[in-house]
């Protein structure tokens, strides 16, 4: 038997090296993309606008979550439901990891088709180059609302 206290669970900052990896593996799978496509299938996809503006879309909705969750914690004082508080953490922490993702495969997407005399290769290019800033976006307002959830040790939201 252990004379040591028992650990008290924290939730830690997503470190950004894990969103670096998750990006990295996005880029990859991006640039994958398009020779698997044309090796079994007809065509390779199409980025059409309305993908992008979801990614936008996302990125807004998580944005006021986080400017509602850190108005209501830190400036009104107010106490969240431990549900409530709990499901945007994980809100956050998922969505920064799927925007790093998804960031990294709109770029190697993008990566896969320069240099290339196809045409929609720039079209692709271009479409797949804003989805990319609208996934860091996505990230980014997660970030946001991961540190908005956060209290001090101490505080009686804890």
């Amino acid at each position: 038997m252990s004379d040591r206290p028992p650990e008290v669970g924290h939730v830690r900052p997503t470190p950004a090296g894990l969103l670096a990896a998750w990006a990295v593996a996005g880029i990859v799978l991006g640039w994958l993309l398009r020779p698997l496509a044309a090796r079994y299938a007809d065509a390779a996809p199409v980025v059409t606008w309305l993908q992008v503006l979801a990614l936008f879309l996302v990125a807004g909705i998580l944005a006021l979550t986080a400017w509602g969750t850190w108005r209501a914690l830190k400036v009104h004082r107010l106490r969240l439901d431990s549900e409530r508080a709990v499901n945007r953490l994980v809100l956050a922490k998922a969505c920064a990891l799927v925007g790093a993702l998804t960031a990294g495969g709109y770029t190697g997407y993008a990566i896969s088709w320069l240099g290339m005399s196809a045409e929609l290769a720039d079209q692709r290019i271009l479409r797949s180059g804003v989805a990319a800033v609208g996934a860091v976006l996505v990230c980014g307002a997660a970030l946001l609302l991961e540190r908005a959830c956060r209290v001090r040790d101490g505080d009686p939201e804890t």
